[in-house]
């Protein structure tokens, strides 16, 4: 599944960072930095998927996620 948008994109240190436990790209107050991590988690630990970002800046960020087909 990919989920992208059209937006102003990521820096690669921003990228780097995106999905670090608590890091959040809004003001104080604004955000808890959890979202991505946790999601992340679930994906990966108990799913056995992967999450990645691939963003450009000027043009947008896309998130692509990967789940095992068990039969």
């Amino acid at each position: 599944m990919k989920i992208a948008d059209n937006g102003q994109g990521m820096s690669e240190s921003v990228k780097q960072k995106v999905f670090d436990h608590l890091f959040t790209t809004k003001g104080v107050g604004k955000g808890t930095g959890l979202g991505l991590a946790i999601a992340q988690s679930i994906v990966i630990e108990k799913h056995g998927g992967t999450l990645n970002v691939n963003s450009t800046p000027g043009k947008g960020t896309e998130f692509v996620i990967t789940l095992p087909i068990l039969a």
